[in-house]
């Protein structure tokens, strides 16, 4: 079992006496590297992510690690077809297991704030340039989607946010709802909800989720919801 220190002690009750390839932040492709190693030597290995592995997490490095040492892959179609391939005679057989992404957990706790069109936007500029992040803000809050932003701050990038929401307040007003969760079903979750001009008075960091709302969002009672589009169709009392 392969994960990131932090995951791995969530997760430590159900990890018995397997063996556990651990690292800290930044040493993703360490990790996922050793854990593709074990696998070719012919030990099942599980990689850990939070929420759902392909969303901001390690299903995509395996992958990009895979392709850069031509490491030969089974199909998923192969899985369903053939019950009786073996691994290391015809490649590297990797499942990725759907999980619950955070976006998904958020919005249950706020309610249903995710119910018309949205975006994900990660406000880390580790990986991506800030000038991309930029663009696809602008894009999206142009556009009137639903706007989830994933890392809105941490203790060395306390900017971000901040930018964010100037560049989303020339398209949506001040009173537009936002939805802000902090480590959603785990301990000590918390929902709350504020306004785009109220946003960055609010604590936040790496494990919260910020929810801002499209022209259509409301809030009822203490939940944020965006309206598919029924009432302007249907009759709906």
């Amino acid at each position: 079992m392969a994960g990131y220190t932090a995951y791995i002690e969530l997760i430590r009750p159900l990890i018995k006496d397997k063996t556990v390839i651990s690292t800290p932040m930044k040493k993703e492709v360490d990790r996922v590297t050793a854990a593709i190693d074990m696998a070719l030597q012919g030990t099942s290995c599980a990689i850990v992510s939070s929420g759902d592995p392909g969303v901001y997490a390690m299903a995509g490095l395996v992958f990009e690690v895979c392709r850069t040492k031509n490491i030969a892959l089974i199909s998923s179609s192969d899985r369903r077809t053939r019950k009786s391939v073996e691994a290391g005679k015809h490649g590297l057989n990797i499942e990725v297991i759907p999980g619950i992404p955070a976006l998904c957990a958020g919005a249950s706790l706020l309610g249903a704030p995710l119910t018309h069109d949205f975006a994900a936007i990660s406000l880390s500029d580790l990986l991506t340039p800030w000038e991309v992040i930029e663009r696809r803000l602008d894009a999206a809050a142009m556009a009137d989607f639903v706007i989830v932003l994933y890392n809105p701050k941490s203790k060395k990038r306390n900017w971000q946010l901040g930018r964010a929401c100037e560049m989303i307040l020339k398209y949506r007003n001040g009173k537009t709802p936002v939805g802000i969760v902090n480590r959603a079903m785990r301990d000590q979750q918390s929902a709350h909800i504020t306004t785009l001009d109220e946003l960055t008075s609010f604590p936040v960091d790496m494990q919260t989720t910020v929810f801002i709302g499209n022209s259509t969002t409301f809030a009822f009672m203490d939940f944020m919801v965006t309206p598919r589009g029924y009432a302007e169709k249907y009759k709906l009392a």
